[in-house]
């Protein structure tokens, strides 16, 4: 082939195969990331029914119900708090994996379905109190986060 015909063809690959391919690849790229978040998000679903399923072995501890349960035993005392510390740390690792700021529609619609989680446990007595405990340690941005959530809660009893 003469030169002007490589020539051609490498002018035709710097112009259009090269956006092309690029384009391709930054559009893998985002497909690639939203799987990944997808599978954070499946991950600590699952998390959470597994939660669930904790709950549902401890009906004597009734926490379901927004009121704090009375009389309890301290062995139902121990085992309600290792479900709270559960709890707060499953809600943590769901604020560090898929909240920030300026999120977008899909992952605001996600979070928001943790953050009624955290506002459903928030209006149980037992648990508001015992959040200041429940915290220590944990991230200052989720800390202060769920505590607004359970101040509003508690100002606003359904």
């Amino acid at each position: 082939m003469p030169i002007e015909t490589w020539e051609l063809l490498s002018y035709i690959v710097t112009v259009v195969a090269l956006p092309f391919a690029i384009g391709v690849f930054i559009f893998e790229q985002r497909k690639e990331r939203e799987n990944e978040e997808e599978a954070t998000w499946q991950q600590i679903s699952d998390a959470y029914i597994d939660f669930l399923e904790v709950v549902l072995n401890n009906p004597d501890l009734r926490l379901r119900s927004q009121r704090a349960t009375p009389d309890l035993t301290d062995e139902q005392r121990e085992r309600m708090w290792v479900i709270f510390d559960m709890l707060i740390s499953l809600f943590e690792r769901a604020y560090l994996l898929v909240y920030e700021e300026g999120m977008d529609e899909k992952k605001l619609r996600r979070w928001h379905s943790w953050e009624d989680y955290m506002r459903e446990w928030s209006r149980r007595e037992d648990f508001r109190q015992r959040l200041p405990e429940l915290l220590r340690g944990e991230d200052p941005g989720f800390a202060r986060y769920i505590q607004r959530l359970a101040a509003e809660e508690a100002a606003n009893p359904a």
